[in-house]
Protein backbone atom coordinates (compact mmCIF):
# COMPACT_ATOMS: atom_id res chain seq x y z
CA UNK A 1 0.00 0.00 0.00
CA UNK A 2 3.01 2.55 0.70
CA UNK A 3 5.07 1.76 -2.19
CA UNK A 4 1.67 2.01 -4.03
CA UNK A 5 0.51 5.72 -2.35
CA UNK A 6 4.58 6.68 -3.29
CA UNK A 7 4.10 6.19 -6.75
CA UNK A 8 0.94 7.91 -7.26
CA UNK A 9 2.52 10.59 -5.18
CA UNK A 10 5.74 10.47 -7.62
CA UNK A 11 3.23 10.65 -10.34
CA UNK A 12 1.17 13.41 -9.21
CA UNK A 13 4.23 15.41 -8.15
CA UNK A 14 5.49 14.60 -12.01
CA UNK A 15 2.67 16.08 -13.35
CA UNK A 16 2.77 19.29 -11.44
CA UNK A 17 6.06 20.18 -12.80
CA UNK A 18 5.23 19.43 -16.36
CA UNK A 19 2.31 21.44 -15.69
CA UNK A 20 4.13 24.29 -14.40
CA UNK A 21 7.06 23.66 -17.31
CA UNK A 22 4.32 24.20 -19.74
CA UNK A 23 2.68 27.48 -18.10
CA UNK A 24 6.52 29.24 -18.25
CA UNK A 25 6.71 28.20 -22.03
CA UNK A 26 3.58 29.65 -23.13
CA UNK A 27 3.41 32.66 -20.57
CA UNK A 28 3.74 33.95 -17.48
CA UNK A 29 1.01 32.02 -15.88
CA UNK A 30 -2.12 34.16 -14.35
CA UNK A 31 -1.80 37.79 -14.51
CA UNK A 32 -4.36 39.78 -11.92
CA UNK A 33 -4.27 42.81 -13.38
CA UNK A 34 -6.77 43.88 -15.94
CA UNK A 35 -4.57 45.58 -18.39
CA UNK A 36 -1.06 44.60 -18.59
CA UNK A 37 2.21 44.22 -20.89
CA UNK A 38 5.90 42.68 -20.70
CA UNK A 39 7.73 45.33 -23.65
CA UNK A 40 11.26 44.44 -24.91
CA UNK A 41 12.24 47.98 -25.46
CA UNK A 42 15.21 47.34 -27.90
CA UNK A 43 13.09 45.97 -29.95
CA UNK A 44 9.93 47.57 -29.47
CA UNK A 45 8.00 44.46 -29.23
CA UNK A 46 5.29 42.75 -26.84
CA UNK A 47 6.88 39.57 -24.93
CA UNK A 48 3.61 39.63 -23.24
CA UNK A 49 0.18 41.06 -23.35
CA UNK A 50 -3.69 41.08 -21.56
CA UNK A 51 -5.88 43.86 -22.80
CA UNK A 52 -2.96 46.07 -23.39
CA UNK A 53 -4.93 48.72 -25.55
CA UNK A 54 -7.75 49.40 -23.53
CA UNK A 55 -7.83 52.90 -22.37
CA UNK A 56 -7.94 53.26 -18.38
CA UNK A 57 -6.73 55.78 -15.65
CA UNK A 58 -2.81 55.27 -15.03
CA UNK A 59 -3.07 57.68 -11.92
CA UNK A 60 0.52 58.55 -10.46
CA UNK A 61 2.51 56.86 -12.82
CA UNK A 62 1.61 60.11 -15.20
CA UNK A 63 4.06 61.88 -13.10
CA UNK A 64 6.89 59.67 -15.08
CA UNK A 65 6.06 62.05 -18.03
CA UNK A 66 5.93 65.02 -16.01
CA UNK A 67 9.28 63.90 -14.72
CA UNK A 68 10.63 63.87 -18.25
CA UNK A 69 9.31 67.06 -19.38
CA UNK A 70 11.10 68.74 -15.90
CA UNK A 71 14.72 67.25 -16.94
CA UNK A 72 13.81 68.26 -20.74
CA UNK A 73 12.68 71.80 -20.93
CA UNK A 74 14.65 72.67 -16.97
CA UNK A 75 18.21 72.39 -15.98
CA UNK A 76 18.78 70.19 -13.06
CA UNK A 77 20.52 73.22 -10.75
CA UNK A 78 17.60 75.42 -11.54
CA UNK A 79 16.39 77.22 -8.79
CA UNK A 80 12.21 77.09 -8.14
CA UNK A 81 10.39 79.05 -6.12
CA UNK A 82 7.18 77.55 -5.13
CA UNK A 83 3.98 79.62 -5.52
CA UNK A 84 0.82 79.44 -3.36
CA UNK A 85 -1.58 78.30 -6.36
CA UNK A 86 1.23 75.26 -6.99
CA UNK A 87 0.62 73.73 -3.60
CA UNK A 88 -3.43 73.47 -3.55
CA UNK A 89 -3.53 70.15 -4.69
CA UNK A 90 -5.42 66.96 -2.89
CA UNK A 91 -3.59 63.79 -2.33
CA UNK A 92 0.06 62.48 -1.91
CA UNK A 93 2.40 65.56 -1.31
CA UNK A 94 5.91 66.42 -0.75
CA UNK A 95 4.88 69.08 1.47
CA UNK A 96 5.92 71.96 0.37
CA UNK A 97 4.92 75.32 1.16
CA UNK A 98 4.33 78.84 -1.05
CA UNK A 99 7.82 80.61 -0.60
CA UNK A 100 10.22 77.28 -0.38
CA UNK A 101 12.70 77.04 -2.89
CA UNK A 102 14.00 73.62 -4.27
CA UNK A 103 16.15 72.77 -7.43
CA UNK A 104 14.90 71.50 -10.17
CA UNK A 105 16.63 67.57 -9.44
CA UNK A 106 15.01 67.93 -5.79
CA UNK A 107 11.74 68.79 -7.30
CA UNK A 108 12.15 65.48 -9.79
CA UNK A 109 13.18 63.45 -7.27
CA UNK A 110 10.47 64.05 -4.31
CA UNK A 111 7.78 63.83 -7.56
CA UNK A 112 8.81 60.21 -8.57
CA UNK A 113 10.07 58.67 -4.97
CA UNK A 114 7.65 60.47 -2.97
CA UNK A 115 4.99 60.97 -5.53
CA UNK A 116 4.30 64.20 -4.61
CA UNK A 117 1.25 65.84 -6.47
CA UNK A 118 2.51 69.35 -4.92
CA UNK A 119 5.51 68.77 -6.62
CA UNK A 120 3.82 67.94 -9.85
CA UNK A 121 1.65 70.82 -9.89
CA UNK A 122 5.27 72.99 -9.18
CA UNK A 123 6.77 71.61 -12.11
CA UNK A 124 3.76 72.19 -14.57
CA UNK A 125 3.70 75.86 -13.17
CA UNK A 126 7.61 76.44 -13.62
CA UNK A 127 7.71 75.01 -17.24
CA UNK A 128 4.13 76.47 -18.63
CA UNK A 129 2.99 78.78 -16.35
CA UNK A 130 -0.49 77.03 -15.88
CA UNK A 131 -1.79 73.18 -15.36
CA UNK A 132 -3.71 73.84 -18.71
CA UNK A 133 -0.84 74.15 -21.02
CA UNK A 134 1.50 71.96 -19.64
CA UNK A 135 -1.07 68.85 -20.10
CA UNK A 136 -1.42 70.73 -24.05
CA UNK A 137 2.88 70.27 -23.68
CA UNK A 138 2.27 66.67 -22.15
CA UNK A 139 0.30 65.38 -24.60
CA UNK A 140 2.16 66.96 -27.58
CA UNK A 141 5.30 65.15 -26.15
CA UNK A 142 3.26 61.79 -25.80
CA UNK A 143 2.21 62.59 -29.47
CA UNK A 144 6.09 62.62 -30.02
CA UNK A 145 6.56 59.36 -28.29
CA UNK A 146 3.81 57.14 -30.18
CA UNK A 147 1.39 56.99 -27.48
CA UNK A 148 -1.93 56.79 -29.73
CA UNK A 149 -4.48 56.33 -27.00
CA UNK A 150 -3.16 58.35 -24.13
CA UNK A 151 -4.77 61.72 -23.17
CA UNK A 152 -3.49 63.65 -20.25
CA UNK A 153 -5.20 66.09 -17.73
CA UNK A 154 -3.63 66.75 -15.09
CA UNK A 155 0.73 66.44 -14.39
CA UNK A 156 -0.13 64.90 -10.99
CA UNK A 157 -2.27 61.68 -12.01
CA UNK A 158 -5.33 63.12 -10.26
CA UNK A 159 -8.76 61.69 -12.38
CA UNK A 160 -9.94 64.50 -14.60
CA UNK A 161 -11.73 64.26 -17.81
CA UNK A 162 -10.35 61.97 -20.34
CA UNK A 163 -7.00 61.56 -18.31
CA UNK A 164 -6.02 58.10 -19.30
CA UNK A 165 -3.92 55.62 -21.24
CA UNK A 166 -2.98 52.46 -21.73
CA UNK A 167 -0.38 49.59 -20.67
CA UNK A 168 1.09 49.72 -24.01
CA UNK A 169 1.41 53.60 -24.19
CA UNK A 170 3.36 53.51 -20.80
CA UNK A 171 5.42 51.13 -21.93
CA UNK A 172 6.85 53.38 -24.46
CA UNK A 173 6.94 56.15 -22.01
CA UNK A 174 8.50 54.12 -19.77
CA UNK A 175 11.36 53.16 -22.66
CA UNK A 176 11.44 56.98 -23.42
CA UNK A 177 12.58 57.86 -19.96
CA UNK A 178 15.07 54.84 -19.48
CA UNK A 179 16.90 56.74 -22.17
CA UNK A 180 17.18 59.79 -19.92
CA UNK A 181 20.08 58.82 -17.87
CA UNK A 182 18.71 61.68 -15.23
CA UNK A 183 15.29 59.96 -15.12
CA UNK A 184 16.72 55.95 -14.97
CA UNK A 185 19.14 56.78 -11.79
CA UNK A 186 16.42 58.70 -9.68
CA UNK A 187 14.32 55.67 -10.65
CA UNK A 188 16.69 52.98 -9.06
CA UNK A 189 16.72 54.96 -6.05
CA UNK A 190 15.01 53.34 -2.81
CA UNK A 191 15.62 56.21 -0.99
CA UNK A 192 17.02 60.11 -1.50
CA UNK A 193 17.65 63.19 0.89
CA UNK A 194 16.61 66.44 -1.00
CA UNK A 195 16.67 69.89 0.82
CA UNK A 196 13.55 72.65 0.28
CA UNK A 197 12.42 75.25 2.59
CA UNK A 198 12.45 78.47 3.33
CA UNK A 199 14.93 78.25 4.19
CA UNK A 200 16.03 75.02 2.72
CA UNK A 201 16.51 72.07 4.89
CA UNK A 202 17.19 68.27 3.76
CA UNK A 203 14.34 65.76 3.91
CA UNK A 204 14.58 62.18 3.40
CA UNK A 205 12.04 60.50 1.07
CA UNK A 206 11.78 56.90 0.26
CA UNK A 207 10.86 55.42 -3.08
CA UNK A 208 7.36 53.73 -2.75
CA UNK A 209 8.15 51.37 -5.62
CA UNK A 210 8.39 48.09 -3.57
CA UNK A 211 9.50 46.29 -6.39
CA UNK A 212 13.28 47.68 -6.08
CA UNK A 213 12.98 45.42 -2.31
CA UNK A 214 11.47 42.18 -3.56
CA UNK A 215 12.52 41.69 -6.85
CA UNK A 216 16.35 42.00 -7.10
CA UNK A 217 17.00 42.73 -10.95
CA UNK A 218 14.40 45.63 -10.75
CA UNK A 219 15.83 49.04 -11.95
CA UNK A 220 12.27 51.25 -11.65
CA UNK A 221 9.86 53.27 -12.31
CA UNK A 222 6.21 54.04 -10.45
CA UNK A 223 3.58 53.56 -8.77
CA UNK A 224 0.08 54.99 -8.97
CA UNK A 225 -3.32 54.31 -7.22
CA UNK A 226 -6.18 56.56 -7.47
CA UNK A 227 -9.91 54.65 -6.07
CA UNK A 228 -10.56 54.95 -10.12
CA UNK A 229 -7.71 53.81 -11.17
CA UNK A 230 -7.18 51.14 -8.79
CA UNK A 231 -3.26 49.72 -8.72
CA UNK A 232 -1.36 50.72 -11.33
CA UNK A 233 2.35 50.21 -11.61
CA UNK A 234 5.13 50.90 -14.55
CA UNK A 235 8.50 49.41 -13.91
CA UNK A 236 11.28 47.86 -15.37
CA UNK A 237 14.30 45.24 -14.95
CA UNK A 238 17.83 44.15 -16.34
CA UNK A 239 19.81 40.75 -16.33
CA UNK A 240 21.98 39.56 -17.85
CA UNK A 241 21.97 42.71 -20.13
CA UNK A 242 18.19 42.73 -21.15
CA UNK A 243 16.34 45.09 -20.10
CA UNK A 244 12.33 44.82 -20.04
CA UNK A 245 9.35 47.02 -18.91
CA UNK A 246 6.52 46.09 -17.54
CA UNK A 247 3.33 47.58 -16.64
CA UNK A 248 0.08 47.18 -15.00
CA UNK A 249 -2.98 49.38 -14.68
CA UNK A 250 -6.26 48.12 -12.28
CA UNK A 251 -4.08 45.17 -10.84
CA UNK A 252 -4.73 43.18 -8.10
CA UNK A 253 -1.58 41.88 -7.30
CA UNK A 254 0.59 44.16 -9.22
CA UNK A 255 4.03 43.32 -7.75
CA UNK A 256 3.99 39.28 -7.91
CA UNK A 257 2.00 39.96 -11.49
CA UNK A 258 5.30 41.76 -12.70
CA UNK A 259 7.36 39.28 -10.76
CA UNK A 260 6.07 36.50 -13.01
CA UNK A 261 6.08 38.63 -16.31
CA UNK A 262 10.04 39.12 -15.93
CA UNK A 263 10.80 35.45 -14.92
CA UNK A 264 9.01 34.69 -17.99
CA UNK A 265 10.31 36.82 -19.93
CA UNK A 266 14.18 36.96 -18.94
CA UNK A 267 13.43 32.98 -19.26
CA UNK A 268 12.97 33.61 -23.20
CA UNK A 269 15.54 36.19 -24.36
CA UNK A 270 19.15 36.96 -24.19
CA UNK A 271 21.96 39.63 -25.48
CA UNK A 272 23.18 37.93 -28.83
CA UNK A 273 26.11 39.41 -29.97
CA UNK A 274 25.83 39.30 -33.99
CA UNK A 275 28.89 37.60 -36.09
CA UNK A 276 30.88 40.43 -38.69
CA UNK A 277 30.88 38.98 -41.49
CA UNK A 278 33.94 38.77 -43.40
CA UNK A 279 33.93 41.21 -47.04
CA UNK A 280 35.92 40.20 -50.25
CA UNK A 281 37.64 43.47 -52.08
CA UNK A 282 35.83 45.29 -54.17
CA UNK A 283 37.36 46.22 -57.73
CA UNK A 284 37.67 50.18 -58.92
CA UNK A 285 37.18 51.16 -62.13
CA UNK A 286 38.99 54.10 -63.32
CA UNK A 287 40.95 54.55 -60.44
CA UNK A 288 44.98 54.60 -59.27
CA UNK A 289 44.17 51.58 -57.04
CA UNK A 290 42.43 48.60 -58.75
CA UNK A 291 40.66 47.36 -55.26
CA UNK A 292 39.89 48.89 -52.48
CA UNK A 293 38.45 47.13 -48.43
CA UNK A 294 35.41 47.55 -47.05
CA UNK A 295 34.81 47.65 -43.84
CA UNK A 296 31.82 47.78 -41.52
CA UNK A 297 30.96 49.06 -38.24
CA UNK A 298 30.65 46.19 -35.27
CA UNK A 299 27.67 45.21 -34.27
CA UNK A 300 26.01 46.13 -31.21
CA UNK A 301 24.63 43.15 -29.36
CA UNK A 302 21.23 42.80 -29.93
CA UNK A 303 18.35 41.38 -27.23
CA UNK A 304 16.37 38.11 -29.13
CA UNK A 305 14.46 35.38 -28.10
CA UNK A 306 16.41 32.22 -27.31
CA UNK A 307 14.18 30.10 -30.24
CA UNK A 308 15.65 32.98 -32.59
CA UNK A 309 19.21 32.93 -32.17
CA UNK A 310 19.83 29.33 -34.50
CA UNK A 311 17.21 31.24 -37.16
CA UNK A 312 19.32 34.40 -37.87
CA UNK A 313 20.82 35.35 -40.97
CA UNK A 314 23.32 37.84 -42.23
CA UNK A 315 22.90 39.06 -45.65
CA UNK A 316 25.89 41.38 -47.21
CA UNK A 317 24.87 43.15 -50.13
CA UNK A 318 28.22 44.37 -51.87
CA UNK A 319 28.73 45.88 -55.93
CA UNK A 320 31.26 43.98 -57.74
CA UNK A 321 32.83 47.18 -58.77
CA UNK A 322 32.86 51.32 -57.96
CA UNK A 323 33.89 53.98 -60.16
CA UNK A 324 36.87 56.13 -58.99
CA UNK A 325 37.46 58.29 -57.09
CA UNK A 326 36.36 56.91 -54.19
CA UNK A 327 36.48 59.12 -50.85
CA UNK A 328 37.18 56.59 -47.29
CA UNK A 329 33.84 56.55 -45.41
CA UNK A 330 31.75 56.35 -48.65
CA UNK A 331 28.90 54.24 -48.21
CA UNK A 332 29.50 51.13 -50.80
CA UNK A 333 26.92 48.32 -49.80
CA UNK A 334 25.29 47.45 -46.04
CA UNK A 335 24.75 44.19 -43.83
CA UNK A 336 21.41 43.22 -43.38
CA UNK A 337 20.93 41.13 -39.56
CA UNK A 338 17.56 39.56 -40.62
CA UNK A 339 14.82 36.62 -38.47
CA UNK A 340 12.44 35.46 -40.91
CA UNK A 341 10.66 38.19 -42.51
CA UNK A 342 12.02 40.47 -39.96
CA UNK A 343 14.97 43.21 -40.77
CA UNK A 344 16.71 43.56 -36.69
CA UNK A 345 19.74 45.48 -37.94
CA UNK A 346 21.42 47.43 -41.15
CA UNK A 347 25.08 48.64 -41.04
CA UNK A 348 26.53 50.50 -43.97
CA UNK A 349 29.55 49.17 -45.33
CA UNK A 350 32.13 51.89 -46.39
CA UNK A 351 35.14 52.12 -48.21
CA UNK A 352 38.25 52.02 -46.31
CA UNK A 353 40.62 54.31 -48.31
CA UNK A 354 40.61 56.82 -50.60
CA UNK A 355 41.13 56.20 -54.10
CA UNK A 356 41.84 58.61 -56.87
CA UNK A 357 40.24 58.42 -60.51
CA UNK A 358 43.13 57.98 -63.44
CA UNK A 359 44.54 61.56 -64.87
CA UNK A 360 42.81 62.42 -68.17
CA UNK A 361 44.57 60.83 -71.33
CA UNK A 362 46.75 63.18 -73.21
CA UNK A 363 46.05 64.23 -77.01
CA UNK A 364 48.68 61.66 -78.36
CA UNK A 365 47.23 58.95 -76.03
CA UNK A 366 43.27 59.88 -77.30
CA UNK A 367 44.74 60.73 -81.10
CA UNK A 368 46.50 56.66 -80.62
CA UNK A 369 42.82 55.23 -79.09
CA UNK A 370 40.64 56.99 -81.93
CA UNK A 371 43.04 56.01 -84.64
CA UNK A 372 42.72 52.16 -83.44
CA UNK A 373 39.69 52.17 -82.73
CA UNK A 374 39.23 53.60 -86.63
CA UNK A 375 41.71 51.07 -87.83
CA UNK A 376 39.89 48.05 -86.12
CA UNK A 377 36.17 49.35 -88.15
CA UNK A 378 37.95 49.71 -91.26
CA UNK A 379 39.31 45.58 -90.97
CA UNK A 380 36.27 44.02 -90.53
CA UNK A 381 34.91 45.98 -93.70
Amino acid sequence: MKKFLTLITTVFLCSIQCFMIIVRADGPGSISSHSAILYEPQSGRALFEKDAHTKRPMASTTKIMTALLAVEKCPPDMVVTVTDEAVRVEGSALGLRGGDKITMIDLVTGLLLESGNDAANVIAYTVSGSIKAFADLMNKRAAEIGMKNTVFVTPSGLDQGEHSSTAWDMALLAAECLNNEIIASICEKKSAVIKFGNPPRNIRVSNHNRLLQLYPHAIGMKTGFTKKSGRCLVSAAQKDGVRLIGVTLKAGDDWNDHIAMYEYGFSITKLVSLPVPKLPPVQVTGGLNSHISPTVKIPPQRVMLKSEEKNLRVDVALPHFVFAPVCAGDVIGNVRYSVGDSEILRLDITASQNVKALPPPGFIKRFGRKFTMLFTEWLKL
